[in-house]
């Protein structure tokens, strides 16, 4: 067992738990927002600059590093620490998401699913065998199992069979999973409660190292099916085991995920609005494309400790992203980062104080008290 976690505290009011992880001797503190590095980078970020945000676990896209460099090449660097200088905790995902978004639905059979490389047009099969396999060569310390991906959208009968298949692929993964890397299963089911319960139930009978809470990510489902999604799997998960909510990265859906018991978050949200100019601030995101800012010589956030608000004002970092210079997006990106690292340690203090609930209203009377830009 490459890592171990355990809970330290129960929130009085909530289901909030405060955990602990341990690697490597190293400790790293639950509820904890996890950067993403797709293809072995955190995007415009060094490791070193990933560490200097407090970041622990770090994410890799199996698809993207299966179809570039490759896992082979890969595994002979020695893995992906080595491979891209990162000794802290890595993830990956299964390569799923993307592979869903990119087959049709006559694509997908029980023995796996057939899409399109989309870099180069060219046919490719992923099993649940082939993405256990792939992960494995990667060397990262969680992998995930490969799970059906539906549409928000789909209906309750859809859904009930994306169910069955996901758990028949998650006992088909884990038969082949032979190392000391952490599996976890996948909880699918949309917002309907009973798909939700027979879902994580049954995924939790075939024993695995942790959870995930799939299906809350979708570009078209609502906050409201999504908190439904996250209460629905999280009652009928292991108290002892990690809750990992797979894609997000909204400030509030992380409050409200923890508030339901979840311990671990992802997204490549704060990168991808860095590289647009826009960045998270205790009081809601602002676009720093806007005119406003071109004489603004303070800080994105005053409350923020980051390298770039310590270093650098409002008015150059719209002169960077007006320029396209590179170094704006950096410095957005380490900010956005750090903005939601720095979210899960207030969280945890809430959890230590049980005062949750308060930090929650405190939150968004802040962030959203004021016109949100974006």
């Amino acid at each position: 067992m490459r890592l171990n976690f355990k809970v330290l505290k129960e929130e009085k009011n909530t289901l909030a738990r405060l955990g602990e992880i341990t690697y490597q001797g190293k400790v790293y503190e639950t509820p904890m927002f996890m950067p993403v590095g797709t293809q072995a980078t955190v995007k415009t970020l060094s490791p070193e600059e990933v560490k200097i945000s407090k970041a622990g676990i770090i994410l890799a896209n199996t698809y993207h590093l299966w179809l570039r460099p490759g896992e082979d090449l890969i595994k002979k660097a020695g893995g992906l620490h080595k491979f891209m200088n990162y000794d802290g905790p890595i993830l990956t995902d299964s390569g799923g998401f993307q592979v869903f978004s990119l087959a049709k639905p006559k694509d997908i059979t029980e023995e796996g699913v057939k899409f399109k490389n989309h870099l180069n047009g060219d046919e490719l099969f992923l099993t649940p065998e082939k993405s256990i396999a792939i992960q494995e060569a990667l060397d990262s310390d969680i992998m995930m199992s490969f799970d059906e991906c539906p549409p928000a959208s789909a209906s309750h009968e859809y859904l009930k069979q994306s169910v069955e298949r996901t758990l028949r692929w998650a006992k088909r993964g884990k038969d082949v999973h032979h190392t000391d890397q952490l599996l976890f299963g996948i909880v699918q089911g949309g917002a309907y409660e009973d798909l939700r319960k027979w879902s994580a139930l049954e995924t939790v009978k075939l024993g695995f190292d942790g959870y995930s809470i799939g299906g809350v990510a979708n570009d078209h489902e609502s906050k409201e099916d999504m908190y439904k999604a996250f209460s629905y799997s999280t009652k009928y998960l292991p108290t002892d085991k990690l809750r990992y909510a797979m894609g997000i990265g909204e400030p509030i859906d992380i409050i409200e995920g923890v508030i339901r018991g979840i311990d671990i978050f992802d997204c490549v949200m704060p990168t991808r609005l860095a590289r647009h100019g826009h960045a998270f601030t205790k009081y809601g995101k602002i676009n720093l494309k806007n005119k406003k800012y071109k004489e603004d010589f303070s800080p994105i956030d005053i409350n923020c400790d980051c390298y770039a608000c310590q270093n650098y004002t409002k008015a150059y970092i719209k002169h960077l992203i007006s320029a396209e210079e590179t170094f704006g997006a950096r410095l957005l990106s380490i900010h956005n980062i750090r903005f939601l690292i720095k979210l899960t340690e207030d969280i945890r203090n809430a959890i230590r104080n049980n005062t949750l609930m308060e930090f929650k209203e405190q939150f968004k009377k802040d962030y959203y008290g004021e016109k949100n830009e974006l």
